[in-house]
């Protein structure tokens, strides 16, 4: 018998499990979603990209998938985030629905809606295109009535249920409904209550008091968030949906979500995990209520789109981690290239690790994989010629211009440059940065112009490798009885107005050696 072929990566084995555990079926369906309350930062990102990857899975065994994104955008705005504008507007909107809430920036028709646009016009730069469904919009044309009617109907064996989880049950009166006063829009209600059928009765305190029967008044009744979970579990026939580790909590949301499914809706809930939190490096993990966030577009910033996919498909998703703006980008960025390299087979390394970071970068690669490897500079060493070069992409790339082979290397050179810039500009400390400088900004001695204007002269012999010229530096330094480190030191100095820089020779040659021997000559 021959033997079966072992899977390594994380995405490929809950796939298998979700065959396992829903059958052979035409078309699988993946959900994601959450409430638009505030920032979309990258811990809500994480439930977005691991669904995406496990898509990927499951169609590279065939299968076709069905992705949606739910905006849970009928919830209520119960808290004002603190990084939001117009903080006083948004609190008189408080216990309105998030999509009736107005946009405190002023550029869309809703808050819900200026949340919900910036994360979805980010997505698909990392490969994520998944259907987005507005439960705003699926509530006010009536599309979950008869679930709602159903949980209605199950009242108490729905508080039954959530008994069981509780200290202290539920009020004889409870039911899993809410309702946003068609008068004054919020869920504000003194008494509901529910009168059979389609039909339920209210209380506000704004003081509208009536019968409403929502098959007619539709877009006014929503499920309580335990209920609305299972039932669009059931009414979407879902097959894998990923939460926080909170959701997973003994008794906690998904325990019940999926006995509420299968006692009220009599269908099998999907499968699941849990996911870990992801936290800032230096600020802890994501809050959106403190204003604690990073963004989708803010990454995009200093990280390529292929960078951020590989660091959730290389990373289980039950693993913490945190999201680095500091000097350890540099790392990370020599990380995604090797792993690059293992999948084009460049270097040593083992079959084991061969087959797993080759699935990593499949999984990493925003479309197709490249056919070739592409070229791969070192993202140190861009920071190194972006600042030679005043910053300026465009002249980067012309150092480079040799290296390049097609388009795709252009383009891809163009996106890290523009990335370290900007790692430079917003994140790097002032030690890492530096400015070349056209004149000499520091008093010299008669012994120290001396040694410079000897290496000003040695620069022009010939046409030097960082390794030549390194040793050149040593014997220049020999014969002059000038410490070394002193040396160094001086020329960093001359050249950056700094004690310390990149490694001097290779340095030297990055500026070009007849602007270093020009500035030397001067002094």
């Amino acid at each position: 018998m021959a033997k079966e072929k072992e899977i390594y990566h994380w995405a490929d084995k809950y796939a298998e499990q979700i065959i396992r555990s829903k059958g052979d079926k035409k078309e699988y369906v993946i959900a994601a979603g959450i409430t638009p309350s505030g920032t979309i930062h990258m811990g809500n990102f994480r439930e977005v990209i691991t669904q995406e990857i496990i898509k990927r899975a499951l169609e590279s065994k065939g299968k076709k998938v069905r992705f949606f994104y739910s905006w849970d955008d009928f919830d209520v705005l119960r808290k004002v985030p603190k990084n939001m504008p117009k903080q006083e507007m948004l609190k008189e909107n408080l216990r309105k629905a998030i999509s009736d809430v107005p946009d405190p920036f002023g550029c869309h028709d809703s808050y819900a809606l200026h949340n919900e646009k910036e994360m979805e016009e980010e997505v698909p730069k990392v490969g994520i295109n998944p259907e987005f469904l507005y439960q705003h919009e699926l509530y006010k044309k009536g599309v979950y009535n008869d679930v709602i009617k159903i949980a209605l109907e199950n009242t108490e064996k729905i508080k039954e249920i959530l008994n069981k989880f509780r200290k202290e049950d539920l009020p004889k009166e409870w039911l899993p409904i809410a309702i946003f006063c068609p008068k004054c829009g919020k869920d504000t209600v003194d008494s509901l209550g529910y009168v059979g059928g389609y039909e339920i009765e209210y209380k506000c305190e704004c003081g509208s008091e009536e019968k409403i029967d929502f098959n007619k008044v539709k877009g006014v009744v929503k499920l309580k968030w335990r209920i609305d979970w299972p039932a669009r579990w059931h009414y979407y026939n879902e097959d894998f949906e990923s939460a926080g580790k909170d959701h997973f909590a003994s008794g906690g949301s998904v325990t019940t979500s999926r006995m509420i499914q299968k006692e009220v809706y009599g269908t099998e809930p999907p499968f699941g995990f849990a996911y870990e939190w992801i936290g800032i490096r230096g600020r802890g993990q994501f809050a959106s209520s403190a204003g604690v966030v990073v963004t989708l577009k803010e990454m995009l910033e200093v990280y390529e789109p292929e960078m951020i996919r590989w660091l959730f498909a290389s990373s289980r998703p039950n693993a913490e981690f945190s999201i680095t703006f500091e000097v350890d980008i540099i790392k990370l960025y020599e990380d995604f290239d090797k792993c690059e390299r293992i999948y084009f087979d460049v270097g040593e390394f083992s079959e084991k690790n061969k087959a797993k970071q080759s699935r990593i970068y499949e999984l990493s690669c925003i479309d197709k994989v490249p056919k070739k490897i592409p070229y791969q500079p070192s993202f140190r060493h861009l920071t190194n010629v972006l600042q030679v070069n005043e910053l300026d992409v465009e002249k980067t790339i012309g150092y480079y211009e040799k290296e390049l082979k097609d388009k795709f290397d252009k383009d891809r050179l163009r996106v890290r440059a523009e990335c370290a810039r900007n790692w430079i500009e917003k994140y790097a400390p002032e030690e890492f940065k530096f400015k070349v400088q056209e004149n000499c900004q520091v008093t010299l001695v008669k012994e120290q112009k001396k040694i410079l204007g000897l290496l000003a002269s040695k620069l022009m012999e010939k046409e030097w490798t960082d390794v030549e010229l390194h040793e050149e530096m040593y014997i220049l330094c020999t014969n002059e009885e000038f410490p070394p480190k002193d040396f160094f030191k001086l020329v960093y100095q001359v050249l950056v107005n700094k004690e310390k820089g990149p490694r001097l020779a290779s340095f030297i040659l990055e500026i070009g050696k007849d602007r270093v021997a020009d500035l030397l000559s001067k002094i």
